[in-house]
């Protein structure tokens, strides 16, 4: 025994003995292999710069701000002077007060370090970047290079070495496995083909790169609660795109948001300068102010923008196509080792430019955020919000997305006359703000982020642009909103405002329960009580009980029904109500099933909800994105079963074992298998329902038994020459224009009387990113959701595309034998933030049919 203590000790020693030894490595020492001939996977990653904190630890300070769906690690590291790392929490608080954000509104001071922010790998595909930032990491720190050690005297650099983890060990984990142990540059084999559903996307498949503003992931919450701590002056976001293209870096292409200030577009050029002046010494291809611009809000270079940053994109060639080394069209061979060099070149050359120009970036970054306390940003300066009953808990949806942003919002303290843009009629015109009304005032830091979320129409200075062109939140969240030009400042929230949702605790043994049906979160507790096994009704007419009025929609959970739960009924709809935090009403008692007016609860006007079995179609074909919105929907936000299937699979799937089957957006290559369209029709007449979205409804309109694309005006025109057919070969991307919507928002009439429209009013927005329109149903189904003419409200649409929506169907039911098909043209849940439709796919799932 004594022996075996005495080894222990030695053991022991000799590990304290190894640690205190421990010297600095780069990072080919550390991993044992030079950087570029194999992909690191992420905990070697994180290994790497922990050795590098253990070994600096005057110099380098790692944070972990969370994990990954999959419990990955999420970390940054701080570097810098001894001086300035031993003082980061003032130099973080000091930043905060040069943005006016700080709770104890001391003086700022200007003589402070300027603070540069480096993003990688937010596509875990786009791999090169966080190799790259270990070789950033060690020349900071390296005690042989005094020209970094200058830069630092007078900035702070943080390294987000890889904000995706998940997608990125998806892709390395695959990469080194398919790879030849000699890199085939071919790019033709097996190494540059990525299966599905690439490592681009996180756990559920969302693209993070898209989530900086909505925050609808846990990787971007977690992360952007940390950013908002600090607030950096420059940010960078590291990408990869197509193997065939130069690098690419800043000044951005047009448009850009007219809130960006000259200075963050002078600075753009400045740090362009600087990058041009590197890559002509090596004699390396470059191209700017192309493709990627400025303007929608949730993207790493925009964010950050909007934020008092100068935001910036750099793209390296590469992409998942990349592998360790690629043969691209110009007969040039592409390694990973040149897409390393180039991200650590403008990673340094980002840092020098930040060190030169340290003073005036403070300067100028706290202009930003002086002049949006003072309201100079954009025309309204005030938005009203009109309470709604679904809020509550401090504004509901709305107020999370305001918090996560660091907006600052209040209520109207009083009932008073006023005048503003009503972004429902879009129209100016008299109106009265409630006590209970939610106001954000233009008048705060953040005001520039207030802007280019809340605005009704952005200006576009150039309509050819990445992304989509609207997002406003009153339009994604459904919301009455009106811009108002007059200051109003708002209130702190009442106890009415703050409470949560409740059940009725005058009365815990009742007939039955009564819950409204008028958001996502009423859909979130209708999953949670079927979960559960209560058994739950809903009211196909509005109807009146003890003087109260429910809405058609309203779940009612009835005693009798629930004899099984005995006494414990109240407590278990407590549960489920706990269990759905986005309801916040109250579930009221009824003590009677005769109601004063409509139908009584035995009605058969009051219909039975049927726990539907889901499954969810997956895999190569179909859009990951699509798809991974689907599952988080189900698996985070209604927190209700949801089976995932193979496209490829469903000819040997048996479909009885399911109710419903959702088809997200994607092309199915299979379905010229007529076996599996007659075997999902099958499925549909013996009383299954089919969702189909986006391009799904445009492949199902390709079969005999379902709808059909409207067909366009076949009116001729004389025979005199069309002379617009002439068109220049160098305006060929603006003509295409006309025929292009990237994103735009338009008006659908809805029938609110069918159950797919329960819980709306006569209409609902759509984001629109196509022209698929589709033939009114004539016996067999409801249109539900039609779109008519002067349906456009706002955001980028071609002349051509818009002439094409109108008098059509985006919004449908077909009835096929006992089962029904429904119709979503476009994605009512896009990117998750399109909060406005996510009650109406509930709808589809829990109540059509039944």
């Amino acid at each position: 025994m004594i022996a075996r203590q005495a080894l222990l000790l030695v053991f022991l020693s000799f590990i304290i003995s190894a640690t205190a030894q421990e010297t600095f490595r780069s990072p080919e020492q550390f991993l044992g292999y030079p950087l570029g001939s194999r992909y690191s996977r992420h905990n070697q990653i994180v290994g790497y710069f922990e050795h590098a904190a253990r070994t600096n630890p005057t110099k380098v300070k790692i944070q972990s701000y969370g994990q990954t769906y999959e419990g990955r690690p999420l970390m940054v590291a701080f570097i810098g002077t001894p001086e300035n790392i031993a003082n980061l929490e003032q130099i973080r608080q000091n930043n905060l007060r040069l943005a006016g954000i700080a709770k104890d509104k001391a003086a700022p001071s200007e003589t402070t370090a300027a603070l540069v922010w480096l993003s990688y790998n937010v596509h875990g595909n786009e791999p090169s970047s966080s190799e790259a930032a270990m070789k950033t990491l060690f020349a900071l720190l390296d005690p042989t290079n005094t020209q970094t050690a200058q830069w630092l005297k007078n900035t702070v650099v943080i390294l987000d070495p890889c904000i995706n983890p998940d997608g990125r060990d998806r892709y390395a984990n695959w990469q080194n496995g398919a790879a030849n142990k000699v890199p085939d540059a071919n790019p033709q084999t097996r190494e540059h083909r990525e299966p599905w559903p690439g490592g681009r996307v996180n756990h559920y498949f969302f693209d993070l790169n898209r989530d900086w503003a909505w925050q609808t992931q846990q990787e971007s919450r977690q992360r952007m609660e940390l950013y908002n701590q600090w607030l950096p002056q420059v940010h960078v976001d590291f990408h990869e795109q197509s193997y065939n293209s130069p690098y690419y870096f800043a000044p951005a292409a047009e448009p850009y948001h007219e809130v960006i200030t000259p200075w963050q577009r002078d600075f753009q050029i400045l740090i362009g300068k600087n990058n041009a002046k590197y890559f002509d010494e090596k004699g390396w291809l470059f191209f700017t102010k192309e493709r990627f611009d400025l303007f929608y809000p949730s993207y790493g270079d925009t964010y950050p923008t909007y934020n008092g940053a100068i935001g910036m994109t750099f793209e390296q060639g590469g992409g998942p196509s990349g592998g360790k080394a690629v043969r691209t069209q110009d007969g040039d061979t592409l390694t990973l080792a040149d897409r390393i060099e180039h991200h650590y070149t403008t990673g340094l050359s980002t840092i020098e430019v930040t060190s030169t120009n340290a003073a005036r970036l403070i300067k100028e970054f706290r202009k930003f955020f002086t002049d949006g306390v003072n309201g100079t940003f954009g025309d309204y300066k005030t938005y009203v919000i009109r309470h709604t009953n679904s809020m509550g808990a401090e504004a509901g949806d709305l107020g999370r997305y305001l918090k996560n942003n660091g907006i600052e919002f209040g209520y109207a303290g009083t009932k008073v006359a006023s005048k503003g843009y009503n972004f429902t009629t879009r129209k100016e015109e008299s109106f009265s703000i409630n006590p209970n009304d939610v106001i954000i005032s233009a008048f705060q830091p953040k005001s520039a982020m207030v802007k280019v979320l809340f605005e009704p129409d952005s200006k576009l200075v150039d309509s050819n642009t990445y992304d989509i062109t609207s997002w406003s939140l009153p339009y994604a969240l459904g919301l009455e909103a009106y811009g108002v030009k007059d200051k109003i400042l708002p209130s702190p929230p009442s106890a009415e405002q703050v409470k949560k949702s409740a059940m009725s605790e005058t009365v815990k043994q009742a007939y039955a329960w009564v819950a409204p049906w008028n958001s996502s979160g009423s859909a979130a507790l209708l999953a949670q009580l079927l979960t559960a096994g209560i058994k739950v009704r809903y009211a196909e007419q509005p109807f009146q009980s003890n003087g109260k009025t429910f809405d058609k929609g309203s779940l009612i959970i009835t005693r009798a029904a629930n004899s099984s739960f005995g006494d414990q009924l109240y407590t278990a709809i407590g549960k489920a109500l706990a269990g759905a935090p986005g309801f916040h009403e109250t579930i009221e008692p009824i003590q009677s099933g005769y109601v004063d007016k409509g139908f009584d609860i035995g009605s058969s006007m009051v219909r039975y909800i049927n726990t539907p079995k889901v499954a969810l179609i997956m895999g190569d074909g179909i859009s990951a994105n699509a798809s991974g919105e689907l599952w988080y929907y189900f698996e985070q936000e209604l927190k209700y079963p949801v089976s995932t299937i193979n496209a490829t699979d469903l000819a040997q799937v048996n479909l009885r074992n399911f109710d419903v089957i959702i088809m997200p957006d994607g092309n199915y290559r299979n379905f010229s298998d007529k076996t599996v369209t007659e075997e999902l029709r099958r499925f549909v007449q013996a009383g299954g329902r089919l969702i189909a979205i986006e391009n799904a409804v445009s492949v199902l309109s390709n079969l005999d038994w379902a709808i059909k694309k409207k067909k366009e005006d076949s009116k001729k025109e004389d025979d005199k020459p069309d002379y617009n057919l002439l068109k220049k070969y160098g305006n060929r991307e603006r003509d295409y224009l006309v025929n292009t919507i990237p994103g735009a928002i338009f008006r659908v009439e809805l029938d609110n009387s069918h159950p797919l429209g329960f819980g709306y009013k006569g209409q609902y927005l759509t984001l629109k990113q196509d022209d698929n329109i589709y033939e009114f149903m004539k016996e067999d189904g409801w249109n539900v959701g039609v779109i008519k003419k002067d349906s456009y409200i706002t955001g980028f649409a071609g002349a051509g595309t818009k002439q094409k929506l109108k008098d059509g169907l985006l919004i449908g039911v077909q009835e096929i034998g006992r089962g029904n098909v429904i119709y979503f043209a476009d994605d009512p849940i896009f990117r998750g933030f399109w909060e406005n439709g996510k009650l109406m796919l509930a709808n589809a799932v829990f109540l059509v049919g039944e």
